[in-house]
Formats: structure tokens, C-alpha cells, sequence
């Protein structure tokens, strides 16, 4: 149906959705991975995580491709068909959201802060399988852009069940935490979740989603002060900011002046020099 009630023209683009590129091929590299680590562990058994798993011993026995093939790693087909879910329905969202390039960014420094973050914060010889870094990311992110977004399930024991995209995150957060603190040892999955969840919030501060943090406040309020300022004409500036401080001078003396109250002085002297 037409709004207008006209016949199209023959230069009149159909509408069409925009395939889901990136998402779709992150999925399919992460099975046909999964498929190439059953063989391999079947062919000889301990090689991937003996030499594609990410550990600190390893990095230090300069093996630089373990950040490459770590990061597609599943340990278990649980573990990736849990991965794909979150990935496969959170992503179709993000996907659109952000762009397939951004999109594609967010999932690879989510793989790469997870891989650093193992690290740091585990023993050398644990062994890393990093598939959840990057997912960990795209959850994060998705939070932060719609953290009220329910997330819901038909059933969980038989009630309904009904969780806020912020609150999995918080879960998700809480349990990697628990995680790295009674499981340090052998072949693991969770130490990629802090780094990748820390990622994926960095970048979607960065990219202007989420509520604004500390610093970003404090950049807005100092920029809008010295635009009122630049504003102000130099007897407003003196009513207003510099008569205050001289009554506070007069009082306690120069040294109670907090280092604000100095540079409001400084600008005090450009105002009087730029009407002079």
C-alpha cells in the first residue's frame, strides 16, 4: 500500500534488510572452529590446549598465535551452543544498532581484553579457551544501549521468568568474579568474561550509549563554564565571580583560595585586559 496513492517509478528502490554479515559469519567461524578442534583433539589428543589455548607460559614461549586461535575456542558443546544463542540474539540487535564494522570491532576487543585479562589475572600454566570474551562484549554493550530491554523466557520452573538486560549483565559480571577465585587451574573459560565485559562497555561509552561517566561529566560541566564565561562581559564576570572571592580574600586571607578560585582570578585579568 502507498501513501500517496501514485504508481511507483521504475527508479524506485525496494526496500530490503540488510543481511546480517558479520554476525552470520562470527557464528560460522566459531562452529567451523569448534568442528577443526574435535578433529584435531581427536587426531592427537592435548594439542589444542597444549598449543592453541591462550596461557601465560606460552605467551612467554613466544607462541603469538595463541591470541588468534584462542579467541574461537569452545570448551565443550555446551559452551558453544551457549555462546551462539547470546551472540546469534543479542547480536541481530547490536548488529543493526551499530553497523557491521562497529559491530565486528566490539566482538574482536571483547576476544582481545578477555585474552589479557586471563593474563593478568590468572596462574601461567592455565589454559584459556576465549570464545566468551567476545560475547561477553556483545552482552555488555547491549546492556548499556537498552538496560531496561526484559529479556524474557516462556518458562523457568514452571513460572514465568523475567530479567532485565542490565541484570544479566550484573549475573554475568558476578559470576566470572566468583569464577576466577575458586577456579585458577586446567583448561578455562570464564577469565575471558571480565575483560571482554569491560570492553564491550568501554565501547559503547565511546560510541556515545550509556550514561555518561565521571570524567565525561566533569569535561561537559568545565566546557559549558568556560563557554558561559566567554560570554560574560568583564563587568558580569567581576559581579558575579570575582567580587565573591574578593570578599573571601579579605576574610581569610589569599592562601584559603582552592585552585579553581585561582583561575577564576586569571580570567579575570584577560577580561579586564581584553576591554582594556
Amino acid at each position: 500500500m502507498r501513501l500517496s496513492g501514485r504508481k511507483s517509478s521504475s527508479f524506485t528502490r525496494p526496500w530490503t534488510q540488510r543481511q546480517r554479515v558479520i554476525l552470520l559469519g562470527l557464528i560460522g567461524l566459531n562452529l567451523a572452529t569448534f568442528g577443526a578442534q574435535l578433529f584435531l583433539d581427536s587426531y592427537q589428543p592435548g594439542f589444542v590446549s597444549d598449543y592453541l589455548g591462550l596461557t601465560g607460559a606460552g605467551v612467554q614461549d613466544a607462541y603469538a598465535w595463541q591470541f588468534v586461535t584462542a579467541a574461537f575456542l569452545h570448551n565443550g558443546i555446551w559452551h558453544l551452543l551457549g555462546n551462539t544463542l547470546v551472540l546469534y540474539l543479542l547480536g541481530r540487535d547490536l548488529e543493526l544498532i551499530l553497523g557491521q564494522r562497529h559491530f565486528l570491532y566490539l566482538y574482536l576487543s571483547g576476544a582481545v581484553a578477555g585474552e589479557l585479562g586471563h593474563l593478568f589475572l590468572m596462574p601461567p600454566s592455565t589454559v584459556l579457551f576465549a570464545a566468551s570474551g567476545g560475547v561477553a562484549a556483545v552482552l555488555i554493550a547491549y546492556a548499556t544501549m537498552l538496560p531496561e530491554l526484559e529479556l524474557t523466557s516462556p518458562a523457568f520452573f514452571g513460572l514465568p521468568l523475567r530479567i532485565t538486560a542490565k541484570h544479566l549483565a550484573y549475573g554475568v559480571i558476578i559470576v566470572g568474579a566468583v569464577l576466577l577465585v575458586v577456579d585458577r587451574q586446567g583448561t578455562v573459560t570464564h577469565s575471558a568474561y571480565l575483560g571482554g565485559c569491560a570492553a564491550g562497555w568501554l565501547y559503547a561509552h565511546l560510541l556515545g550509549f550509556g550514561r555518561p561517566s565521571i570524567l565525561r561529566r566533569a569535561l561537559h560541566q568545565r566546557k559549558m563554564n568556560l563557554e558561559r564565561y566567554r560570554h560574560m562581559s568583564a563587568e558580569q564576570f567581576i559581579a558575579q565571580e570575582v567580587d565573591p572571592l574578593l570578599e573571601k580574600i579579605s576574610h581569610t586571607g589569599l592562601q584559603s583560595l582552592s585552585r579553581r578560585e585561582r583561575r577564576v582570578l586569571d580570567r579575570a585579568r584577560e577580561k579586564l585586559a581584553e576591554r582594556a
